[in-house]
C-alpha cells in the first residue's frame, strides 16, 4: 500500500438535484454522486434526483468543469422485478457516467457483462468490510473502487488497503446509521417501505406532526418518535434516532443525534491508502452542499500546502450540533 498524497485525494460530493450538482461542482468537488428518479437509488424521495434528460445536462455541466459524475444504482432489486435496475445501468452507460455505484451482485454481473468499459464502484450498501470480500468483487466483476462501511477503524482500513488491488472510498461527513450498512429493517417495519429495496428511509408520506400539552410530537407511521418542548428544534423523525422509554428513562436508545466529521483524520486516512473522501447528504439543501463541499475542499488544499486543517467549521450543520469520528477511532470491539 502506498499512502495517498493530499493532492491525489478525491472529494466525492452529493447532489440530490441538478441545482445541488451545479453548486457542488462550483464549490470544488472532484466527483459528484447522484441517482435517477426511481427506486434504483437509496435516496428515492419526492422532489429529489434526476430525470434522464436532467442527468445528461448535469454530466455535460460537470465534465466541462473537469468533474466526474457517479450514478448510484445502489438498492437491491425485488424478485421478478429486475428490469428497472438493468435499465438504470444501461442508461448510465449511454449517458457517459464516469462510474456506477452498485450494491447487488446480480446487477454487478449484468453491468460487467453488458458494459465492460463502464467503471464499477461497490456501494457501501454491500457492506464489504474485509479484504477477502473485496477481492471477490474485484475478481468476479472488475470492481475498481469500494466504498467502505462506516464500521472500520483507520488501522483496519490501512490493513485492508495493504491486501487489495482496488481503490477505497470512505465517508468523512454527514449522517450515521446504527445498522450494519445495507441491512436496515427499522423503516420497513414501521412503514412497509425499505431503504434497501425502495430507496426510502422513514418516508415523508408516513411522517406526521402535532402539538400536545405544550410539546411538539413527531410520528412515523404508528410510532411516536419524539416529544420535544415547542421552543426547541426537532429532528426529522426516524426510528433509529427517536427517544424511547427504556429501564425507566427516556432517551435515544438506538443512536444519538450526531453527525460524522472526520476532518481531523484526513491525513491519517491518506496515510492509510484511502483514495476518495465521501460527503453524505443528497437530501440536503444547496446551502448545506455549498458549505460542506467548500469546507472539505479547503481542508484538502490546506493538507496539500502543508498548513493546518481548519476544524469545527461545520458544527452548525451537524445533527444536534454535535460531531463524532465514529468507528474510525473506535476503542470497542
Amino acid at each position: 500500500m502506498m499512502p495517498t498524497d493530499a493532492s491525489d485525494l478525491e472529494l466525492i460530493c452529493p447532489a440530490g438535484t441538478p441545482a445541488a450538482l451545479r453548486v457542488a461542482v462550483d464549490a470544488g468537488a472532484h466527483a459528484i454522486y447522484c441517482g435517477f428518479q426511481d427506486e434504483t437509488n437509496a435516496r428515492n424521495f419526492p422532489g429529489l434526483n434526476f430525470s434522464r434528460s436532467d442527468m445528461a445536462t448535469a454530466i455535460d455541466y460537470a465534465h466541462r468543469r473537469d468533474c466526474k459524475v457517479f450514478i448510484a444504482v445502489n438498492t437491491f432489486p425485488r424478485a421478478g422485478d429486475i428490469e428497472l435496475w438493468r435499465r438504470a445501468i444501461d442508461d448510465a452507460a449511454a449517458l457517459g457516467a464516469d462510474a456506477v455505484i452498485v450494491a447487488d451482485i446480480g446487477i454487478l454481473s449484468y453491468a460487467a457483462d453488458r458494459h465492460p468499459d463502464l467503471r464499477l464502484h461497490l456501494s457501501v450498501q454491500a457492506a464489504a468490510a474485509s479484504s477477502e470480500c473485496i477481492r471477490f468483487y474485484t475478481e468476479a466483476f472488475g470492481v475498481k473502487r469500494v466504498v467502505l462501511p462506516r464500521v472500520l477503524s483507520v488501522p483496519e482500513i490501512a490493513d485492508i488497503n495493504n491486501r487489495i488491488s482496488c481503490e477505497t472510498e470512505v465517508f468523512v461527513f454527514g449522517g450515521l446509521c446504527v445498522m450494519a450498512e445495507g441491512r436496515c429493517s427499522l423503516s420497513s417495519y414501521a412503514t412497509g417501505l425499505s431503504p434497501n429495496m425502495h430507496g426510502v428511509c422513514s418516508p415523508a408520506s408516513h411522517v406526521s406532526y402535532h402539538e400536545a400539552n405544550g410539546e411538539f410530537v413527531s410520528r412515523l407511521g404508528d410510532f411516536t418518535i419524539n416529544r420535544i418542548p415547542a421552543n426547541q428544534p426537532a429532528a426529522y423523525p426516524t426510528l433509529c434516532k427517536g427517544a424511547f422509554q427504556a429501564k425507566g428513562a427516556i432517551g435515544q436508545v438506538f443512536e444519538d443525534a450526531v453527525s460524522l466529521d472526520a476532518s481531523k483524520l484526513l491525513p491519517a486516512l491518506g496515510r492509510a491508502g484511502v483514495k476518495a473522501l465521501k460527503i453524505e447528504g443528497r437530501q440536503r439543501s444547496r446551502a448545506y452542499t455549498k458549505a460542506v463541499v467548500g469546507a472539505f475542499r479547503a481542508a484538502l488544499d490546506a493538507m496539500a500546502s502543508g498548513t493546518e486543517i481548519p476544524l469545527g467549521v461545520l458544527k452548525q450543520l451537524s445533527e444536534g450540533q454535535s460531531a463524532t469520528c465514529g468507528a474510525y477511532v473506535k476503542t470497542w470491539r
